[in-house]
């Protein structure tokens, strides 16, 4: 009998099989305990595996034995969580491809990985603008001061700005690498690096001694969006990494908001193109913070979401204790269908930015979900 931490990573060695795949036979036999046993006809029924692929982990699995693999990994990788192992972040679990280890060097905070505190992403070009630089540095020092984590990249220009702003403010914030967690890239961030480590998190897909590769950084920023609640872009020109994490953020259901620019600058230009097809605009620090809402870190009220989850009817919804009226006002506004923010609006008689700020809490408590469309409805 093998745990499940030891076949995320026996799964995770074998050809063929990435994390949507991974996922897929993981909801499909309920464990991989079973998954692993499973005959090569059960496993070719799982969607996606094709005769070839088939082939092949059917031939690597006779080879692996996943708690000798797990031993060994462990010696050189002490730090990293697998889907099974209550550290994980809660908000990758949402993702359809959530990395199958995530290595981990620095400050855990299990409120952040439990998404009580919520993340809030900062990316943008690694060549931004004055305005760019000074906006993702006010953002950045105003979100730490409400107790959002930060969540970017390392890398330079606007990854930077947004780390080192939060530190700067004894703020708590994640650097997602393309690299394993011992390896500094680019590596004139030494010294940021060294000081996330001491206040804040390193994480990655990839284990120790892992080298920077072109193909690590457009699929760490799946990771970056998937660990937020959403996403600040400050900068980016048409063809950026930042547009790419923007994308995976609203694919996800999160939240993008973005940074107004100027039409004259091409650093702007992924920015309102965005902004075109229905992100939001930050029009100062207060905006964004009323968008957002300032997110305490409810204790009381988060204990009430298991049981609201459990309950099946709307009306169940509705007595749940301890929630701010506002908050009690917008959830019982819901249904099990999704219903447009628009209209939640005018059903409860509140403001947009309150309506929006107690949609992203309840959200939070895993009371409400989010449908495509600015869409919302009960969990």
């Amino acid at each position: 009998m093998f745990s499940e931490r030891a076949l995320w990573l026996a799964w995770s060695r074998i050809p063929g099989i990435g994390p949507i795949l991974l996922k897929r036979l993981q909801q499909h036999f309920q464990t991989l305990e079973a998954a692993w046993e499973a005959s090569p006809k059960e496993l070719g029924a799982v969607d996606g595996i094709g005769p070839q692929t088939l082939e092949v982990m059917v031939a690597a699995r006779a080879k692996i034995h996943p708690e000798q693999l797990l031993k060994t990994h462990e010696r050189e990788n002490p730090c990293f969580w697998t889907p099974a192992d209550p550290g994980y972040p809660q908000l990758l679990l949402e993702i359809p491809d959530p990395p199958p280890a995530l290595y981990y060097k620095g400050q855990v905070q299990p409120q952040e990985q439990q998404a009580t505190t919520p993340a809030i992403a900062i990316v943008g070009t690694r060549d931004p603008s004055d305005y760019g630089r000074r906006w993702a540095r006010k953002l950045s020092s105003s979100l730490a001061h409400q107790n959002f984590t930060v969540v970017s990249g390392l890398a330079y220009g606007i990854d930077t700005e947004a780390h080192q702003s939060c530190l700067d403010v004894s703020g708590y914030t994640i650097a997602v690498l393309g690299t394993g967690v011992d390896m500094v890239y680019p590596w004139k961030n030494q010294k940021l690096y060294d000081q996330i480590a001491e206040q804040g998190l390193l994480v990655s897909e990839y284990p120790a001694g892992t080298q920077p590769d072109r193909s690590h950084f457009p699929r760490r920023n799946r990771i970056i969006a998937g660990l937020s609640r959403a996403v600040l872009v400050m900068e980016a020109p048409g063809k950026s990494g930042a547009l790419i994490t923007a994308h995976l953020a609203n694919d996800y259901g999160r939240d993008v908001y973005v940074l107004p620019g100027s039409l004259d600058n091409p650093r702007s230009m992924g920015c309102l193109k965005l902004l075109s097809v229905g992100a939001q605009a930050i029009l100062s620090e207060i905006h964004l913070l009323e968008m957002l809402g300032t997110m305490p870190r409810l204790q009381v009220v988060a204990s009430a979401a298991p049981s609201a989850k459990a309950a099946p009817s709307h009306s169940s919804h509705a007595l749940i204790p301890n929630l701010a009226p506002e908050l009690q006002t917008v959830l019982q506004s819901l249904t099990a269908e999704p219903t447009a923010f628009d209209v939640i609006v005018q059903q409860v008689g509140l403001a947009a930015a309150a309506v929006s700020s107690a949609l992203l809490q309840l959200e939070l408590l895993g009371l409400v979900s989010q449908a495509p469309g600015m869409r919302y409805q009960l969990s």
